[in-house]
């Protein structure tokens, strides 16, 4: 059974930088995935990778400013937040995708969570 443990969340002020791993047990060449939840709203996908890396794919809300990562040597992926917003406060989570195709922005594609990292950026 696998595991993803996520860190690296906190507090930042606007137009600063944070970077999340998502370290994961087991298996590693899976495709993964970043989503987001706002208090209230559903969890909403922020960002993709293919198992070797590529492809990405971004929201367009984070486009330019995120970028998804990973070093499988390391078992570990990333989400690099530049340029951080208010509007970006939320919790994180990564996640394992289980199925191939071009769902990736489906929670149901995702079979494996982190527990979420807080990410609270103060204007």
């Amino acid at each position: 059974q696998a595991q993803l443990v996520e860190s690296g969340g906190g507090l930042v002020q606007a137009g600063g930088t944070l970077r999340l791993s998502c370290a994961a047990s087991g298996r590693t060449f899976y495709a993964m995935g970043w989503f987001r939840q706002f208090p209230g709203k559903e969890r909403e996908f922020v960002a993709f990778s293919g198992w070797s890396g590529s492809p990405t794919y971004y929201a367009d809300a984070v486009k330019g400013r995120f970028t998804i990562s990973r070093d499988n040597a390391r078992n570990t992926a990333y989400l690099q937040m530049n340029s951080l917003k208010p509007e970006d406060t939320a919790v994180y989570y990564c996640a394992r995708r289980k199925f191939s195709g071009n769902n990736w922005r489906l929670k149901s594609d995702y079979d494996y969570w982190g527990q979420g990292a807080q990410v609270t950026v103060s204007s």
